[in-house]
């Protein structure tokens, strides 16, 4: 097995498979209390690590995870956002997380648009969710400008089962017709 060669530009963006130069930046994004809140929260090095290998090995196993984001003009790693299907869920996920100092200029809404035009087409998922916490009023609004609406409260596996969630989702059919 190997890890597919995937690369999607945007016009700012670069999206890839994870790599081992990817893991500092990863790790203080994790560490940052404020950025990691909502996806589980702060996390040591050492958790972060098995973390980012999860990811990564999720690529070999399932043939695809969250991509690594890459602002073009900067060469640097800006966080990480695409399909996900953790044990257990509740469905297909598209999920983003991206750091502090990504926060406010767009790059969610660009990197997600294309992430899923290439989940939908590449992995024939009928459907996609993201599990979003209440609180997280940013992630929420990006759910709506991506065109996914609130179906209500959802219900994690273990050790998310105390979180509160709420499912967002839309079909690749809603998404087809909303990108025409």
């Amino acid at each position: 097995m190997h890890v597919p060669d995937i690369r999607i530009e945007t016009d700012r963006l670069i999206l890839r498979p994870p790599r081992a130069e990817d893991f500092e930046a990863y790790a203080a994004n994790m560490a940052d209390a404020e950025a990691a809140c909502f996806i589980g929260g702060q996390q040591t090095r050492a958790v972060a690590w098995r973390g980012f290998l999860t990811g990564a090995g999720a690529w070999l196993i399932q043939g695809f995870s969250m991509f690594t984001v890459i602002e073009k003009s900067s060469g640097q790693w800006i966080g990480r956002l695409g399909p996900l299907r953790p044990d257990g869920w509740p469905g297909n996920e598209m999920g983003w997380a991206l750091a502090r100092h990504a926060w406010g200029k767009g790059y969610a809404l660009e990197g997600c648009t294309a992430a899923i035009d290439w989940t939908f087409e590449q992995l024939d998922w009928d459907e996609m969710i993201h599990c979003i916490h209440p609180d997280n009023h940013a992630s929420r609004k990006l759910a709506q400008r991506l065109g996914s609406t609130c179906r209500g409260p959802g219900k994690l596996p273990a050790p998310f089962e105390d979180s509160p969630n709420e499912i967002w989702a839309q079909t690749r059919e809603q998404w087809r017709r909303r990108r025409a």
